[in-house]
């Protein structure tokens, strides 16, 4: 998150966008943390299953939101 955070240094305070982006990014790779910890400790298949299937669509929500904030940042290099 501080990666995301410091492109912007020196620079206008960040849009509502930029802002919702950071905390979705956040709140997903917490996500992604618990998931891959329900992962570990299921013993059932059917909750082995659920937890792989979770942390997959995690990990694309993630990666959606990495690339979204990267064309976010680099809209706003084009207008600075």
């Amino acid at each position: 998150m501080k990666r995301f955070i410091n492109l912007k240094k020196d620079k206008e305070p960040l849009s509502y966008e930029e802002k919702y982006l950071l905390e979705e990014i956040a709140s997903t790779k917490i996500a992604i943390d618990v998931a891959y910890s329900n992962f570990e400790n299921a013993i059932e298949p059917d909750l082995i299953d659920c937890y792989i299937y979770q942390l997959n669509s995690e990990q694309k929500r993630y990666k959606y939101l990495i690339e979204r904030a990267k064309e976010v940042q680099f809209k706003s290099e084009l207008f600075c």
